[in-house]
């Protein structure tokens, strides 16, 4: 079979740039290959509260990923639960739409990304977004991701706000406005009740005839005539078969299966990918470096009180007509996102943005919540929004069905760990103030009397990653960038990246948002090539060429 654009991914990236790439292309035909299954019919997938069950178990819409050990963490493995099926981790998320700090941007054009500083970002933003509140300078809202308030707000969450406003945290009604700092609600990409994925924005509802979307099928490389990447190796059904790329071929898998492709399809360090029996198409030594997280702590308190999501009799007994009303008229607590409010502050007030972002949970998330705790509770996050430490991603095989090497090294730079303890200080100044204080309560894993040196001893026990990887495919203008500031990776032709593995360095703040925006400017590139192609008269098979 022969596609004129092969799609290797449905998330975030992927997802938006096949939907805006059909549209702007119609004489073109694009395959979208997606290793998981649909997901526009999952229950747990579409109503917002069933993240409780998503994000915790290796399931077919879960990749369940861990890392190597971290001696950073005390030799723990950490978690690393990626979106697998339509949607990718958009499926998975807890769905806060957030952007990032303007000033992230417009670094990356001084690190070499010409294009992408804040104002040449801000209107792919704009374009994507289909905000409740309508349009602004700031938002869109006639874009295919909608973005809503949320429509159910728990007493805790209120209680939380306020707290942070009373240990001197300013309100903010909008992290993606004006200005990023101070604590609020978070917005959260909802449509009527239920999880707005980025699937479900951009690919289900619509009908377009050039658009072949392929599930449950994993690309298992790149094929290449010469240095063209002409198509795509892919088991499906038992059986391995050759799709064709007239044009191009787009890999959006993540900052973890997007590098682990290119290597298992020749494109990385020539003696690692020599040494796991793969031919070498081209040398490029920073294919699985730069990898970058967002490293996250948690203070867990137990609160008698059934306002809070709990795992007791009283708790599961608000559960059945929950569910109801939400199947009913998707209202009521199932419509929460659990991480319903937060914020973005800054550890020393002369900062240029926050570094440390809140994200208040109305359930006692313990690892992951894997770790489960009979009663109620509820749980704030504190997390380093721009960490010094850089990891890896390695192979283990030349297989893509074998999981990758993952090595955040978190805490590898002493600076990361020494904000999270400022951080902590931080959650402890809201904690202590009366609206969460009056609720009493009793933590789990740390105490209000603890000394710095304690508490780093429990960071190191208990922080983990937040789910925000990025930079493995790093953009940029220097020779040793993976791909170029159009996504196209270098050494090779017809071949680009689309995902949060291009961004250069770690944004402040959750990456779904974006995750989209790299994927509309991908499609904008990608039909702006095609243009200028048939213009001076070349042939489809042409169009891939710098």
């Amino acid at each position: 079979m022969q596609y004129d654009y092969i799609i290797v991914g449905a998330g975030s990236g992927g997802s938006s740039l096949a939907g805006r790439l059909a549209d702007a292309c119609p004489e073109a035909t694009i395959a979208l290959i997606e290793a998981g299954p649909h997901t526009d019919r999952n229950l747990l997938v579409n109503m917002p509260a069933g993240i409780a069950a998503l994000v915790p178990f290796k399931l077919k819409t879960n990749y369940g990923y861990e890392t190597v050990p971290q001696s950073g963490l005390g030799g723990r493995r950490g978690y690393q639960p990626r979106g697998r099926g339509m949607g990718g981790s958009s499926a998975i998320n807890a769905m806060i739409y957030t952007r990032g700090h303007p000033l992230d941007y417009d670094e990356w054009a001084q690190l070499g990304c010409t294009g992408w500083s804040w104002q040449d970002v801000l209107p792919y933003f704009r374009r994507a977004e289909g905000n409740q509140r309508g349009a602004s300078a700031w938002h869109g809202a006639d874009g295919p991701l909608t973005v809503s308030d949320l429509r159910f707000r728990n007493p805790f969450s209120e209680r939380f706000i306020q707290a942070a406003h009373a240990a001197g945290y300013p309100l903010n009604d909008d992290f993606n406005g004006e200005n990023q700092e101070g604590v609020g609600f978070y917005q959260v990409t909802h449509r009527d009740g239920s999880r707005c994925s980025v699937a479900r924005a951009y690919i289900y509802g619509r009908s377009r005839p050039n658009l072949h979307v392929i599930t449950d099928a994993t690309v298992l490389r790149v094929a290449f005539d010469g240095k063209r990447a002409s198509g795509v190796s892919v088991a499906r059904g038992g059986r391995v078969e050759t799709l064709g790329a007239r044009a191009e071929v787009v890999l959006s898998a993540g900052a973890f299966n997007s590098p682990q492709l290119l290597m298992c399809s020749g494109i990385g360090p020539a003696d690692a990918l020599r040494r796991r029996g793969i031919s070498v198409v081209h040398d490029a030594p920073d294919v699985g470096e730069n990898l970058i997280d967002h490293i996250d702590f948690i203070i867990n308190t137990r609160v008698n009180s059934s306002e809070l999501v709990g795992v007791c009799l009283r708790g599961l007994a608000k559960m059945t007509p929950a569910l109801a009303r939400y199947l009913s008229s998707r209202q009521g607590m199932m419509t929460s996102n659990v991480a319903e409010a937060g914020g973005f502050i800054k550890s020393e007030p002369g900062l240029d943005r926050p570094d440390l972002q809140l994200h208040f949970c109305t359930a006692l998330v313990d690892n992951h919540n894997r770790t489960m705790h009979w009663g109620f509770g509820y749980s704030l996050h504190v997390c380093a929004l721009r960490p010094k430490s850089r990891g890896t991603v390695a192979l283990v095989s030349s297989d893509m069905r074998d999981a990758p090497l993952i090595d955040p090294r978190f805490f590898s730079d002493a600076r990361d760990l020494d904000l999270l303890v400022s951080g902590a200080h931080a959650m402890r100044r809201i904690l202590s103030q009366t609206p969460l204080a009056s609720q009493g309560g009793r933590e789990l894993y740390t105490n209000p009397h603890q000394t710095d040196e304690q508490l780093r001893e429990t960071i190191v026990e208990r922080a983990d990653t937040i789910y925000h990887p990025v930079g493995t495919c790093r953009m940029g203008t220097d020779p040793a960038a993976v791909v170029d500031p159009q996504l196209r990776v270098r050494g090779v032709d017809g071949l680009r990246v689309v995902d949060a593995s291009v961004m250069p360095t770690l944004i402040g703040g959750n990456t779904n948002a974006p995750s989209v925006m790299i994927g509309e400017r991908a499609a904008d590139f990608i039909a702006a090539t095609r243009k200028a192609g048939a213009a001076r008269g070349e042939a489809v098979s042409a169009l891939h060429g710098r």
